[in-house]
């Protein structure tokens, strides 16, 4: 079964009358040559793992060995908890979850790249928020994973997902789309709706830069984290209320990739441009590699 594309994508979820997520299962199994069985034990270990990143993470107030990350995850937990998120609990949760991820992530933590470690975020972010605020079993947390790697597994290979290459739209705005694509088929939305979510999301990220300060994936990454979620949650919205992409997501990935090859290489992971080049950001910098 080869996929190239997302009209291909939804093409044969209609054919075959399976969700994005089946179709994922089905293609890993003829890829690999094990049962469907033993690939989602395999796939439910990696949702484990993003379990116990965000279950520390919101318990974990200290930094980063850089100093420059950490502890915002308890402080958003405890916020939300108090009933005073402006954004109501879905995205608020996604919030908290994705810094305590992102912020495991800088500790040198265990996290699961999705697609990579500096979106490692967004979706266990969206993923347990749906678990805590639906009741959203594990189970079908895992069929999510599934939908979001046949989604970022089309994008990866009409484009790419490395900020080095493509910028922070490869990295969070990849996430962020697949997040979205996921938010829709877990509330039991279309094929054709979970592909419209995920080119809104990645319409909105178009262009992004990777600006990593001092090099690190810290600073802005981790916050570019938690707004993809709610970029995510956004998108999953309309297309569930029935809204459609005007730019089919083939093009808007095509799109993304040209923008890509466009974008100057000081804003491709190399911290000599954007965020890394300020005041501030260059400060940092010498204080963690020019020390004498």
């Amino acid at each position: 079964m080869g996929i190239q594309s997302m009209r291909e994508l939804v093409e044969a979820c209609e054919k075959e009358q399976k969700t994005i997520g089946e179709m994922m299962l089905i293609l890993e199994a003829e890829k690999s040559g094990r049962d469907k069985e033993t690939i989602i034990g395999m796939m439910r270990e990696r949702l484990i793992k993003m379990k116990e990143a965000v279950d520390s993470g919101i318990k974990d107030d200290s930094a980063a060995p850089s100093g420059i990350s950490g502890g915002d995850a308890v402080k958003m937990y405890d916020y939300m908890s108090q009933g005073k998120a402006l954004s109501g609990n879905y995205i608020s949760n996604a919030m908290a979850f994705s810094l305590a991820t992102s912020e495991g992530n800088a500790r040198m933590g265990v996290i699961v790249a999705t697609p990579t470690a500096g979106a490692a975020g967004i979706l266990p972010g969206v993923l347990f928020s749906l678990h805590k605020n639906d009741g959203t079993p594990l189970i079908d947390l895992v069929m999510g994973l599934f939908t979001a790697s046949m989604l970022g597994l089309v994008i990866a290979n009409r484009s790419f997902i490395s900020g080095a290459a493509g910028g922070c739209q490869a990295e969070v705005g990849s996430a962020t789309a697949m997040a979205a694509g996921t938010i829709v088929e877990l509330k039991g939305g279309t094929p054709q709706q979970a592909v419209n979510a995920t080119a809104i999301a990645m319409k909105s990220l178009l262009g992004l830069v990777c600006d990593p300060v001092a090099g690190l994936v810290e600073v802005p990454c981790i916050k570019r984290n938690v707004i993809g979620t709610s970029i995510a949650f956004s998108a999953a919205d309309m297309a569930l209320a029935g809204i459609e992409s005007r730019i089919p997501c083939d093009e808007v990935i095509e799109a993304m990739y040209r923008v890509g090859k466009d974008m100057p290489r000081t804003l491709r992971e190399t911290a000599l441009g954007g965020l890394a080049t300020t005041e501030t950001g260059k400060q940092v910098k010498e204080r963690l590699f020019c020390r004498k």
